[in-house]
């Protein structure tokens, strides 16, 4: 089940403001008012979702609640996740940790680092695109950038932000927050920063801390059964890593945590195999650049793990029956 910390909801209820609504708000997310906070606690994708978008509809003024949660949050707010972040050596280091551990407080999305020539994109990928869950991928790009300035220094500053989405009421927030060109309709939801950023050093990195919480976040993942998404899992580590070459299943199974025997086994046990899915998420990646950009198709052909154009061409039409540009044409054709 996609799951989200109870965290979060608290989080984003705080900074809304909403004065005496707070309770009934934390009962419709599914919390108990009463309850002590527990980041362990966890609610639905769509009891949060449905929570932003009520946050949203009811109170008064620009929509930017989730912008200041994002700009709130710090490290220690997540527990050993955001210890383990903020020890990190680099800042490199620190999201390569919140990509293996975030499922510890968020099961909707995962995190990582796709470099493309002189720019690394700290990405954030999540399929769910009702107007919740684009407030919570807004949010999630806030706190991104609010815990790589708390780790690696208040002057880092992302270069462009990126989100998949079209504009929204939102955006006035976005673009005081960031205080950077934001591209919407974007291939991604992701801060764009150079890769000198993504090298500095934290300014409180130690590994023997860093060692410490990543221990204990270990132990952590251990518990954590979330096999009902594998499927989704394994076709958002394959998309992120096609630009370079198609994944093994290893390359895949260490990213997941795990052997590429066991990821073999519990694809297996849930009737899918590694192949299909690699196909579904080239397919996947290709139709969403080819409805979302103008890359040409020779650039699209490599970012689907394809060497040649018409290699490419050829998988597109088993795929969908049509050619990639068809598709494209198609896409733009139609209303909205």
């Amino acid at each position: 089940m996609s799951e989200i910390s109870s965290l979060y909801a608290r989080q984003m209820i705080a900074n809304a403001h909403v004065g005496d609504r707070a309770a009934s708000l934390l009962q419709l997310a599914g919390v108990d008012p009463s309850a002590p906070p527990d980041p362990k606690l966890m609610i639905t994708e769509d009891a949060y979702c449905t929570l932003l978008e009520t946050i949203a509809d009811t109170t008064e003024g620009p929509t930017d609640f989730h912008i200041r949660t994002g700009a709130s949050m710090r490290c220690e707010h997540l527990g050993a996740l955001g210890l383990a972040w903020k020890s990190a050596p680099t800042l490199r280091e620190a999201v390569a940790r919140a990509a293996r551990y975030s499922q510890v407080l968020v099961r909707v999305s995962l995190y990582g680092v796709r470099d493309r020539g002189t720019e690394c994109e700290l990405f954030h990928e999540r399929d769910n695109r009702r107007r919740g869950a684009l407030l919570s991928n807004e949010a999630a790009l806030a706190t991104l950038l609010s815990m790589s300035r708390e780790a690696a220094g208040d002057d880092v500053a992302p270069i462009a932000v990126r989100y998949r989405h079209a504009p929204m009421s939102s955006a006035p927030a976005l673009q005081a927050h960031f205080q950077c060109p934001i591209e919407f309709e974007a291939h991604c939801d992701a801060l764009v920063f150079t890769p000198e950023t993504m090298a500095r050093k934290n300014r409180v990195g130690d590994e023997s801390l860093y060692r410490f919480f990543e221990a204990h976040l270990e132990e952590e993942l251990a518990l954590i059964a979330d096999d009902a998404a594998l499927d989704r899992r394994v076709r958002i580590q394959v998309s992120q890593s096609l630009s370079g070459a198609v994944p093994a299943i290893s390359d895949v199974a260490v990213k997941l945590g795990m052997s590429g025997r066991t990821l073999q086994r519990r694809l297996s046990d849930r009737g899918f195999s590694y192949q299909s899915l690699l196909d579904d998420a080239r397919r996947e990646l290709a139709e969403r650049l080819l409805q979302q950009t103008d890359y040409a198709l020779a650039e699209i052909a490599f970012l689907t793990g394809f060497s040649e154009q018409s290699t490419f061409t050829r998988a597109f039409k088993r795929w969908s029956g049509q050619t990639p540009r068809s598709y494209r044409l198609e896409a733009q054709a139609r209303p909205g």
